[in-house]
């Protein structure tokens, strides 16, 4: 009796789930389909019914962040995207630029984790990181008015490079000191150039491909009275 139609759908979404951990955890070239296939639960010879190759894959893989839920360390730390514009895009800073996100090895964001790899990759690979980084600048694009130098999307743009190039370099240094002071300095400018959750205009509502990171509340300081959707730093 051949499967149904779902089963393929689901078994596909945990292949691309179980190689989307296995890139972040080692990178492009250290991971092979056959390691992949086994992580899953399957055989080499059922991949080729999903994909056609292992870039194929790897661009699905990178895409499918906007879909999946980001571990916070909490039993219910997963980010409302029904909450108006302004907070999901406070809360969202404060989740990517949170430690527990730059520890969490299997949850770490594709664009932190895999610039190089999507670099040295093809036109669908970078489609793929493309679409996430797209789905990253729309939350923020959301909760930014136009200044008179700046359009909303620029401003944009250099919120979620400020959040991605902060991590990047939180994570490749070494001293775990200046690793710390890095990510909090992006956290920081991340904050300014957000407006205040005061302004927040109720009916405001963002709508993403599925769920996004868990994260503290927005505003504030490091010491500040955080939500239960992080852990305290």
């Amino acid at each position: 009796m051949p499967y149904s139609p779902d089963h393929k759908r689901q078994t596909r979404k945990r292949i691309v789930a179980c190689a989307r951990h296995m890139f972040i955890l080692k990178g492009y070239s250290e991971v092979s389909i056959d390691e992949i296939m086994a992580e899953a639960g399957l055989t080499r010879g059922g991949f080729y019914n999903h994909f056609k190759n292992k870039e194929q894959l790897f661009a699905e893989a990178i895409a499918s962040y906007l879909e999946c839920q980001i571990d916070s360390g909490t039993s219910n730390g997963f980010i409302d995207h029904s909450l108006p514009g302004k907070e999901l895009a406070h809360r969202f800073v404060d989740a990517y630029l949170s430690d527990h996100h730059l520890s969490d090895m299997t949850g770490l964001c594709p664009l932190i984790a895999l610039p190089s790899d999507v670099a040295r990759g093809g036109p669908d690979v970078k489609a793929g990181y493309q679409k996430l980084f797209e789905g990253m600048v729309s939350i923020f694009e959301r909760n930014l008015k136009p200044s008179p130098h700046q359009s909303a999307r620029d401003q944009a743009l250099a919120l979620a490079a400020t959040c991605i190039g902060g991590m990047v370099l939180a994570r490749a240094i070494g001293d775990g000191d200046l690793s710390d002071q890095i990510r909090r300095a992006a956290q920081n400018a991340a904050r300014q150039c957000l407006q205040p959750l005061n302004d927040t205009a109720q009916g405001d509502q963002i709508h993403l491909n599925g769920k996004g990171s868990g994260s503290n509340s927005g505003g504030g300081n490091e010491n500040g009275k955080r939500q239960s959707v992080v852990p305290a730093e």
